[in-house]
């Protein structure tokens, strides 16, 4: 670090961007070659649940296939007479059985023949001592060569056995079936043979057979028996206690894919639920060589990049000396500007990078002087509302004593209209001087206005009557304090007062989506066009405001207050027509909804 301190400028600039530029390539390539690695895996396990959903496919062709056989011969009514025959021991003449060969025997063996799926349909009579009709019905005794033979149960599958029940009958026999195995049954005669609907579980469980080395996959039956059949003496057989441990570590329901470390190599392992089998299906394929290939391809691309930020610090250590003109040149900038000299600017330094920097600097200057003109005016306002707030307080405490005791007084005369406006006046004074909170709601603000017009009729020979139309949901809103009452103010002595006779002023609210209107019109001598437009100029501060009767200060207060508690987007408007009237409409967010709009 201190070497890099002592450094010249030029050197500074040329590590540090040569760094800023290596260092995130290096990084999104790290995370580029992660993705790789990331999506190479995700393509195996797609290629791995594809092939067991392939496989799980043809698991139910093959099922309902031996189903439905099973079903054909357990409903092959001749074929029952016979094996209950063979049962009670009778003796068939040649006749029936040469008939019975012919017709059932060569319709079943068709039915075999026509299906590529199946291995074989045996049917093993309960007799020893009948002539075998090849390659359908056979003698008990050549069942006994089967594994199963002393453990079946009708109806359930028998797995991974050979066929050398016929060896020297048959030429044809094969390692590697099951088989769906089934019993002929007789009401009185008990079982009277067994049914074998058999097929080759390479073409059915493909994964099992797999001879190259690094995949691996075994069924595990209801039992807890597993069949595996690929590299019986390979590696995996040998962690096939962890790999199953792996597959099924997870309470996980239904399918599984994942990636997993087994024997410290990493692979991808899936399993599948055979429901028709009563097992499940467990799949392995070693992701070593993949994960290999893509780390060697890591490596070549750093001895790249190594080059390559070599001869870009080259580059850049060229392209830093033609820059740093411009360079110091900003920084004198930024000098007076930490003096707080906020009116320097950045002059022309052409339309490169630099030039654009330049030209960004001065935008930021100007914002922030804007920034800063909009945070002293928003300062003032908050300034003078808590001055007032201050000076309103002042002997508040001895105002409402005084208040309070001539309200008694008047009591006590029966000077009942007296004590009625003291009443008034004591809630007038105790809202404008309570400044808890900067925000009351419309019916707080409402209430106000009432008080006001109320002491504002004890001072005219005429009534202004106050007509209102506002729903709960806006009665519960909040606005800024003394946000109404200067516009109700405003319409009296400026539209009302000059006519000297009675008038009404109507409040009217009226809701939208997300926000409402409060409309005060009034009943007054109204204004010209150009009055409106003078008005609105001076509310939204484009035209400078001076002292006296109707400047529109108050206005604009209103509006000022409401622009720093919502927002541009709301504020005042005015309409009016000269003799008739005059609506001041002030619009606000609804920021209220939850809550009860009772009461």
């Amino acid at each position: 670090m201190k070497w890099f301190i002592n450094q010249k400028l030029k050197v500074k600039f040329t590590l540090v961007i040569g760094l800023i530029v290596f260092i995130p390539i290096v990084i999104i390539y790290s995370m580029q070659f992660g993705n790789m690695e990331k999506t190479r895996v995700d393509q195996l396990k797609g290629a791995v649940e594809d092939s067991l959903a392939e496989t799980y496919s043809e698991i139910q062709k093959t099922v309902d296939l031996c189903n439905m056989s099973t079903q054909m011969f357990l409903n092959n009514q001749n074929l029952n007479d016979f094996l209950s025959g063979l049962k009670k021991g009778e003796d068939f003449e040649t006749e029936e059985i040469v008939s019975f060969y012919q017709n059932d025997i060569a319709m079943l063996e068709k039915l075999v023949n026509s299906n590529p799926y199946l291995y074989r349909i045996r049917v093993y009579a309960e007799n020893d001592d009948f002539l075998e009709m090849m390659p359908i019905l056979f003698r008990h005794q050549r069942m006994e060569a089967f594994p199963w033979a002393d453990s079946y149960v009708s109806g359930q599958w028998q797995f991974d056995y050979d066929d050398h029940a016929l060896e020297g009958v048959s030429a044809r026999s094969m390692e590697h079936i099951m088989s769906l195995v089934t019993t002929f049954a007789d009401y009185e005669l008990g079982e009277t043979g067994v049914l074998e609907v058999a097929v080759d579980m390479t073409q059915i469980f493909p994964q099992l057979f797999a001879e190259e080395e690094n995949q691996w996959g075994c069924f595990v039956a209801e039992d807890g028996i597993v069949y595996s059949g690929s590299n019986r003496e390979g590696r995996w057989n040998e962690l096939e206690e962890e790999i199953l441990s792996e597959a099924f570590s997870k309470e996980e329901a239904g399918e599984v894919c994942r990636r997993a470390k087994v024997g410290d190599e990493p692979v991808v392992i899936a399993a599948i639920p055979v429901k028709e089998l009563s097992g499940q299906l467990v799949y392995l394929v070693s992701i070593k060589d993949e994960l290999r290939k893509i780390s060697e391809q890591r490596d070549r691309f750093l001895v790249i990049l190594t080059v390559i930020f070599v001869l870009a610090v080259l580059v850049i250590n060229w392209v830093v000396k033609k820059l740093l003109k411009g360079f110091y040149d900003l920084m004198e900038i930024i000098r007076h500007v930490q003096e707080g000299d906020l009116d320097v600017r950045v002059s022309a330094t052409g339309n490169d990078e630099i030039g654009e920097l330049g030209g960004q600097i001065n935008k930021m200057l100007d914002r922030i002087r804007t920034l800063i003109e909009e945070n002293v005016n928003r300062e003032r306002l908050m300034k003078n509302s808590e001055i007032r707030a201050l000076q309103n307080q002042i002997n508040a405490h001895f105002i409402y004593n005084v208040l309070e005791s001539i309200k008694m007084m008047a009591e006590i005369d029966e000077e009942y209209a007296i004590s009625d406006a003291v009443t008034s006046l004591g809630r007038l004074l105790r809202y404008s001087m309570r400044w808890v909170s900067q925000e009351v709601t419309v019916r707080q603000e409402i209430q106000y206005v009432q008080d006001y017009l109320e002491l504002m009729n004890l001072r005219y020979d005429y009534e202004i009557i106050l007509s209102l139309k506002i729903s709960d949901l806006v009665y519960m809103q909040k606005i800024p304090k003394m946000s109404l009452q200067p516009i109700v103010e405003n319409a009296i002595c400026h539209g009302i007062e000059e006519l000297a006779e009675d008038a009404s002023i109507y409040i009217k609210a009226v809701e939208y989506k997300d926000y409402f209107e409060i409309e005060i019109t009034d009943s007054g001598r109204g204004m010209t066009q150009e009055q409106v437009r003078t008005l609105e100029e001076k509310i939204a501060g484009k035209m400078e405001i001076s002292g006296g009767s109707g400047n529109g200060i108050g206005l604009k207060n209103v509006q000022d207050r409401i622009h720093v508690a919502f927002g541009e987007r709301y504020g005042i408007r005015v309409a009016s027509k000269e003799g008739c009237y005059t609506k001041v409409i002030v619009k606000v967010p609804i920021t209220q909804r939850e809550e009860s709009v009772e009461g």
